[in-house]
């Protein structure tokens, strides 16, 4: 099993900057690839952004230039700065741990951008 704690949520106003960040603990072998989710209310999940155990980064393209994905060194701690905040980014984040034999996730952090 593989647990996930997220932390960092909360409001701020549009233009202002969040930093969430997730750490991963259990049963883990190395470095693993994490990720960040989003889902607003009535719509579905969506992939933010992503890093590999390698440390390559993917992000969606309404975050590009905005949002950046980082690793501690050499850790399963991952964080996600988030700049020029929208009231469109309003959701519930989910980090993610996608491994060969299941995926895991986290408890979600609220994130609410007020206009």
């Amino acid at each position: 099993q593989v647990q996930l704690v997220e932390s960092g949520g909360g409001l701020v106003q549009a233009g202002g900057s969040l930093r969430l960040s997730c750490a991963a603990s259990g049963v883990i072998s190395g470095i693993i690839p994490m990720g960040w989710y989003r889902q607003a209310p009535g719509n579905e999940r969506e992939l933010v952004a992503g890093i590999t155990s390698g440390d390559s980064t993917n992000y969606a393209d309404f975050v590009k230039d905005r949002f950046t994905i980082s690793r501690e060194n050499a850790k399963n701690i991952v964080h996600l700065q988030m700049n020029v905040l929208k009231p469109e980014d309003t959701a519930v984040y989910y980090c993610n741990a996608p491994l060969s034999l299941r995926e895991f996730w986290g408890q979600g952090t609220q994130v609410t951008v007020s206009s």
